[in-house]
């Protein structure tokens, strides 16, 4: 008996994590999915934790919500391939689909990522040419458009600033709202998503263009077949009531496949500069 009981532990542990967790009597496969942390971990796992468990009841597998502390940290998970999904934004996609290999699924439906620049509400700034020699608050270096499409507007136009990183969009938001910056970089959802009582206190004084918004995608590793079930999973959240809620305080319609290709307007971007404004101060 206390061998057989041995060897079971031994199979136990040498199992791969997918065939690990046990619901309802019956095995699922389990995989973690990192969500890229423009905002507080709490507030993240609030919004994605209940999405995940929507997601995989019906994709027939376990979705465990991952974040990390900062976007330089996430970034550099991803890198590492620590993720079985990753949802991140546009740049980091082009990069990390280059190496590991994450390939996009699913993205937003009817979306267009847009990078905003927003001021307190009652500021007498009316144009971005008016931050000339200011600070300016931004979530990371390669927050896409948050950041980075902000920041490229802004050296194109001549404007001479000084990027006061905060770690997270609404971090931006909150020290806008608080008068500790003049202005400071973000995107339209979370703006949408911040606590009304900060958002009520700003306004977005310029919006960029818009562009393929964030990919939901999958390490090289993954399965096909998982990848097709949850890709499933997801375009059909929209059709029932409490899928429609779940996207709702995402600020999402609902999700659509996606396919590497969707992202070539990024690709089509001056990347060299971009590059070049991740690694500089300014």
């Amino acid at each position: 008996m206390r061998v057989l009981i041995l060897a079971s532990i031994l199979m136990l542990t040498v199992l791969p994590s997918s065939a690990m967790d046990v619901e309802g009597g019956a095995n699922r496969e389990s995989f973690t999915f990192g969500i890229v942390p423009q905002q507080s971990a709490s507030k993240l796992a609030k919004l994605w934790v209940p999405v995940f468990r929507y997601l995989g009841q019906r994709a027939g597998m376990d979705l465990k919500f991952h974040t990390a502390p900062n976007i330089p940290e996430f970034e550099r998970r991803v890198a590492a391939g620590d993720y079985d999904f990753a949802y991140v934004n546009p740049y980091h996609y082009v990069v990390f689909s280059r190496s590991p290999g994450y390939r996009a699924f699913a993205s937003a439906k009817d979306k267009r990522i847009k990078g905003i620049l927003v001021v307190r509400k009652e500021s007498p700034i009316r144009s971005p040419l008016e931050l000339e020699g200011e600070t300016l608050a931004f979530p990371a270096p390669a927050a896409f458009a948050a950041s980075m499409l902000t920041r490229a507007f802004l050296t194109r136009e001549g404007i001479t600033f000084t990027p006061k990183y905060v770690s997270s969009h609404d971090s931006v938001y909150r020290t806008v709202a608080k008068g500790l910056y003049p202005a400071g970089g973000g995107v339209l959802r979370t703006f949408n998503n911040v606590e009304p009582e900060v958002r009520e206190q700003l306004r977005v004084l310029w919006t960029t263009e818009g562009y393929t918004p964030h990919a939901f995608s999958a390490h090289p590793r993954i399965p096909a077949d998982a990848v097709d079930r949850l890709a499933r999973a997801m375009a059909q959240m929209h059709t029932d009531e409490e899928g429609r809620a779940l996207l709702t305080a995402l600020s999402m319609k609902g999700f659509e496949d996606a396919r590497d290709s969707d992202w070539n307007d990024v690709r089509g971007l001056d990347l060299h500069l971009l590059d070049e404004l991740i690694d500089s101060p300014q």
